[in-house]
């Protein structure tokens, strides 16, 4: 990297990382990657903090150090024909006429492969529907069909629009954009499909066209009135008041999340979880979330499970504040979270998941609030207050955890390893036999270059879940205590 009037060797190795201060004024992306500031002084401000901290990219470490070059150059004609693009897209978007090249917008629309999206979310610390999804795309044609699933541990979607173009537009527009602030960011390609074949409106998939369509054995029916909604002007689903989403707006900056508010400015997340609990037809909405907060968790392992394991799993979503297992009926268990936001993360990434070999069931509780015992009454610990926990993850604000949310997985992402200490370090087969001493088997490993992470791969979901239930907080010794987290990578 180099700021200008510096000779410093500065430069990224892997990836590019954004800057923690300055400007970005150009980027050279590749496997090195140089990156020019506005200033020397920020240049030194962000190695200096990144000597200290290294950046992680998708869980690849960064280094970053100075460059011979002064000035980067760039292909500034290649860049003004992007924007020329950009520019004429939004101004389509807008229903006025292209001010720019059009020849270079027809060109790029012409392009255009297939009417199908396939949509990757990255980050995704707060639920994303087919509603949200239907709500955004929509601006740029009309949305036909939709399908949800998860591969690879990532939430993806299929997503048909009537015209190819219409694609094209909103792939331009869209990808590399964030939903929410700083988080479920839209990575867009074309599908190779051309159709999709849409057999069930449910919260999974969804026909625009055919609202009869049945919602699949075990799927909530969408309802009638809102089948009919959806038919004729999907807009009524969200709305835009009490900080529901408003219909997706850019201008020429391309902001780096989107226009989602009445205000202008990007919803705040509270209210961003609260609309897409409200667009998955889970909640009402009334100034923010309908939701209390508390879950009902059933079918669980009465032999094994305990207020500990369940605070544990469900603390990866958000800060479980007290924990009750029923006493006549051990196999179900009220659990209260900080907000209606984290029960509502919680329950889409845990429901149907296999906990102590049973397949658990996570739903809103009626409760408002998760009662403790009368003093002096003994309920054999059958329920746990812990709101003064030190080990919630999100208690701190911006706390790097809220970027690492991931569904549950056979790979776990392991820190807080002690490494170059004065004495003996902790190794590779140290881990493998912790992990393994838990139940399961460890089939792959590999120590991120600091030592001090690591990423582990269980043989199955399950084991993972098990595993760091029993190993989150481990005492490694030398005041060091194992964190544990899922991971979306894998080995």
């Amino acid at each position: 990297m180099c700021s200008r009037g510096s000779n410093k060797k500065y430069k990224y190795k892997n990836k590019f990382h954004p800057a923690m201060d300055g400007i970005v004024s150009d980027v050279a992306v590749g496997v090195k990657a140089f990156l020019e500031l506005s200033t020397e002084e920020a240049a030194v401000t962000m190695v200096n903090y990144y000597t200290a901290v290294i950046p992680q990219v998708r869980n690849v470490p960064v280094f970053i150090q100075f460059s011979n070059h002064k000035e980067l150059k760039t292909d500034s004609a290649l860049n003004q024909r992007a924007q020329a693009v950009l520019q004429a897209v939004s101004a389509v978007q807008e229903g006025g006429s292209p001010n720019s090249d059009t020849t270079a917008l027809d060109s790029v629309l012409a392009q255009a492969p297939s009417p199908v999206l396939r949509i990757i979310i990255d980050n995704m610390f707060y639920p994303v529907t087919l509603d949200v999804l239907q709500q955004i795309f929509s601006k740029f044609g009309t949305v036909m069909k939709i399908i949800t699933f998860t591969k690879n541990n990532q939430f993806q979607a299929l997503l048909q629009f009537s015209e190819p173009v219409n694609a094209q537009q909103a792939r331009l527009s869209l990808d590399g954009q964030n939903i929410y602030n700083s988080c479920c960011t839209l990575r867009i390609d074309f599908s190779k499909l051309v159709n999709l074949n849409v057999k069930y409106n449910n919260d999974k998939s969804r026909d625009y066209t055919r609202p009869e369509l049945p919602a699949g054995d075990g799927q909530p029916a969408v309802d009638p009135a809102m089948a009919a909604a959806l038919n004729k002007d999907s807009s009524s689903l969200l709305g835009t008041p009490s900080g529901m989403i408003a219909p997706y707006s850019s201008g020429g900056g391309f902001p780096s999340s989107l226009s989602l508010s009445q205000g202008g400015g990007a919803i705040s997340p509270l209210t961003a979880a609260a609309a897409a609990a409200a667009a998955a037809g889970r909640v009402a909405l009334s100034g923010h979330s309908g939701c209390s907060g508390v879950l009902l968790v059933s079918n669980l392992n009465e032999e094994m499970v305990t207020p500990q394991s369940l605070f544990t799993l469900f603390g990866v979503y958000g800060d479980a504040q007290r924990v009750k297992i029923l006493y006549n009926k051990k196999d179900s268990a009220l659990i209260q979270m900080s907000d209606g936001n984290q029960a509502q993360l919680a329950m889409s990434h845990l429901n149907g998941q296999k906990m102590y070999g049973k397949i658990i069931r996570v739903t809103l509780s009626k409760h408002q609030t998760v009662q403790l015992p009368r003093e002096g009454l003994d309920d054999q610990g059958l329920t746990k207050d812990f709101t003064n926990s030190p080990l919630h993850r999100f208690k701190k604000p911006g706390s790097k955890n809220f970027q690492n949310i991931f569904p549950p997985s056979a790979t776990l992402h392991l820190s807080n390893v002690p490494f170059g200490l004065d004495r003996d370090d902790v190794t590779e087969e140290d881990l493998r036999l912790l992990f393994s001493n838990a139940g399961g088997t460890v089939k792959a490993f590999k120590f991120f270059q600091d030592h001090k992470m690591a990423l582990l791969q269980m043989s199955t979901v399950e084991e993972a879940i098990q595993a760091l239930m029993d190993l989150h907080n481990y005492d490694m010794g030398r005041n060091h205590h194992l964190k544990v987290s899922f991971s979306k990578s894998t080995i």
